[in-house]
């Protein structure tokens, strides 16, 4: 339906589409330097995909691993990315991430709410590589109490219900290994169980959960430094249009609650719409494996539609079709709801545990099941014959069941009743019949699973490695498998039924290819020049990665950053300039004034 003539207009300096981490970090910083920031969110609520994600941004030489002692010199994760990225690394743009990361970091800390904790224990995830690291390159948000954003709690977008007890986050690291163990270790149960009844005292008085982790935290840390730095941000009001001045772009039309709305941007639009990861046709023009774009099923935010490539299109922007992989891939499980539809389950931690494979149809384990999301999900694709389903099996024992869980189907003492009656999870009391209930040929599973139990009480995968690389063993499982008496932290045999499996498909946690940038976010024409007043950020912009998924992070961390930078070529102010930005409550430019921006000592 064609747009009604706008209703009213409002004007700011910088106009930003989306609410994601991309988006939100470009607001709060051009707000710091003075302009007056207008967010506009398609959705009812704030967040996007970071509000579902685990938070964690790959950020090298950041502040916190430096005080901590792991300093580096630049040419180390450069080296790690050129070695990583190959043909495709771009070198000015990888120097000007790496050099402005710790910056961005040290920014947040000392003029936000946001805070951090260190990843000084993950690593890489290809350890092989040269210039790979163990540690001191990634950065999550730290809890955060959700009663800072006072009524406006209401607009953030929770986490994704599938991924949560109750609807309450779990951090990864310490937290979620007390989670797993509280039915084993009294100092787990105790600790889980302050936990529990915190969340449900929430419940009642506030309908939802205040300690706010994980990607959730990001956000929500964000969004009260937005709102407290004098951001508007509004929600139901996707962006149909841009408006334009010649071959500037100066704004955009929103179609509000209220009706459509010009929003006049005097410095320019920020494009951070989350990608195309529902966008059926774009998939199916940028994903081999998914040639009607239906047979890719994301876990982003449903509202990421593509709107954000298309306007940058319309506007003369182009977007990269040359990655190596235009998703972030991911094996994904369909969980059945109450009415009908389905949550997309991203499975990013129960892999590595002891006491786990993955089989296709065949009953052939086809990768290590250990390694990244990303990789695990190439080698899928790769190992699928022409015109088949990308699809496989997680396969457990009781015992793994029991202890970890499966996707969506919770641990103990959680029930399985209603994962097993929506046909979810599937379960059989030999393996035998488990292959019959999931359409596995039997005989070869069961073979696989013999030669599998060997490999793992000798603590070594001679087929695919597993367990090899420290980003295997850090998400591996060492003291459970110490105590059961197998030398590999990733590796445990299946032998104790009843069998239980879940299915997974092709999918991803987001997209790569976006829109084409310069090192300050500006979206480029078809000949490589800078459009006027027109920036991407977040998964709208094309990843610097390239199509490549070299650590965990490497999503975020440069959303966070590159938003950044455009907040600052947008204000005018060089980047060096940050320690001189306005404080909170600093003034801000009205309708009007003079286009300089104002900057406060």
């Amino acid at each position: 339906m064609p747009d009604r003539s706008p209703a009213s207009s409002l004007h700011c300096d910088l106009l930003v589409i989306g609410s994601g981490a991309g988006g939100l970090a470009a607001a709060v910083t051009a707000a710091h330097l003075g302009l007056k920031v207008i967010v506009a969110e398609k959705d009812p609520q704030f967040g996007g995909t970071t509000a579902w994600s685990g938070g964690w941004m790959w950020l090298p030489r950041n502040p916190l691993a430096v005080e901590a002692g792991i300093v580096e010199p630049v040419e180390e994760p450069l080296n790690y990315l050129r070695h990583e990225l190959g043909d495709r690394f771009d070198e000015a743009r990888a120097r000007t991430f790496l050099d402005a990361a710790p910056r961005m970091v040290a920014f947040f800390r000392s003029k936000t709410a946001l805070r951090f904790i260190d990843g000084n224990a993950i690593p890489d995830f290809h350890g092989r590589t040269p210039h790979a690291t163990t540690g001191g390159r990634s950065l999550c948000a730290a809890p955060f109490d959700g009663r800072r954003l006072g009524p406006r709690i209401a607009d953030l977008k929770p986490p994704l219900p599938e991924t949560t007890l109750w609807g309450m986050g779990i951090a990864s690291g310490a937290e979620l290994r007390h989670f797993i163990n509280a039915m084993r270790q009294p100092a787990s149960f105790w600790y889980v169980t302050k936990r529990v009844l915190a969340h449900w005292k929430d419940l009642l008085v506030h309908r939802r959960g205040m300690r706010l982790v994980n990607g959730n935290a990001l956000i929500a840390g964000l969004a009260a430094s937005a709102l407290e730095a004098g951001v508007e941000i509004r929600t139901a009001s996707p962006a149909r249009r841009l408006l334009r001045d010649g071959e500037r772009v100066t704004g955009a039309v929103l179609n509000t609650p209220d009706g459509p709305v010009e929003v006049h941007a005097r410095r320019g639009v920020l494009l951070a719409c989350g990608g195309f990861p529902h966008d059926d046709a774009r998939k199916a023009a940028l994903l081999p494996h998914a040639p009607t774009g239906k047979e890719h099923h994301s876990a982003a935010s449903r509202g990421n539609t593509g709107d954000g490539l298309r306007l940058g299109e319309s506007a003369g922007g182009r977007v990269g079709a040359d990655l190596q992989q235009a998703a972030a891939l991911a094996p994904v499980s369909l969980v059945p709801r109450a009415d009908g539809s389905f949550a997309h389950f991203p499975h990013l931690i129960e892999r590595a545990k002891p006491g786990l494979i993955m089989v296709r149809a065949d009953g052939q384990r086809f990768a290590n099941e250990a390694d990244s999301y990303h990789d695990v999900m190439q080698s899928l694709i790769a190992a699928t014959p022409p015109g088949q389903p990308v699809q496989a099996w997680l396969v457990c024992d009781h015992g793994f069941m029991r202890h970890y869980g499966l996707g969506a189907a919770k641990p103990a003492p959680m029930p399985l009743g209603p994962m097993l009656a929506n046909g979810y999870l599937k379960r059989g009391r030999t393996l035998a019949e488990l292959a019959q209930a999931c359409g596995i040929a039997a005989d070869a599973l069961q073979a696989t699973v013999q030669r599998y139990n060997t490999m793992a009480r000798a603590g070594k995968d001679a087929d695919f490695a597993k367990g090899e690389t420290p980003y295997n063993r850090m998400q591996g499982d060492a003291a459970f498998a110490a105590e059961r008496g197998w030398p590999n932290p990733c590796m445990g045999p299946l032998e104790r039924g009843p069998f239980y499996a879940v299915r997974v498909v092709a999918g991803s946690l987001g997209t790569f290819a976006g829109l084409k940038v310069n090192a300050s976010a500006q979206v480029l024409d078809a000949n490589s020049q800078p459009i006027p007043g027109l920036y991407a950020g977040g998964n709208d912009m094309d990843s610097m990665m390239a199509g490549h998924y070299p650590s965990g992070g490497i999503t975020l961390g440069p959303a966070m950053t590159f938003g950044w930078l455009a907040a600052f070529h947008a204000a005018g102010i060089p980047p060096a300039s940050a320690d001189a930005a306005t404080p909170p409550g600093g003034r801000h430019q009205q309708p009007g004034e003079a286009g300089s921006a104002v900057s406060l000592d």
